[in-house]
């Protein structure tokens, strides 16, 4: 998927695009991109979706809402 799609976090809009293409229930791993930054997002335990290697200046609230985002746009 290349569309840009949107998320309202803290009053804020953000844009993002889904890099990795052919996302099922079955997919561990999602690469996005962010404000021109990419960023991988990993499936934990939990069946939430974190962050690899976000540092406190990505900010990782707005990753983690932007995984939930995913997850319920996908059915995951």
């Amino acid at each position: 998927m290349s569309l840009p799609m949107r998320i309202n976090f803290d009053e804020k809009d953000y844009t993002y695009i889904i890099i990795t293409k052919g996302i099922t229930k079955e997919t561990t791993a999602i690469h996005i991109n962010l404000n021109g930054m990419e960023y991988q997002l990993v499936c934990n335990s939990k069946g939430d979706w974190d962050a690899v290697d976000a540092t406190v200046n990505d900010h990782p609230g707005l990753l983690k809402a932007i995984g939930r985002n995913i997850k319920l746009r996908f059915r995951l």
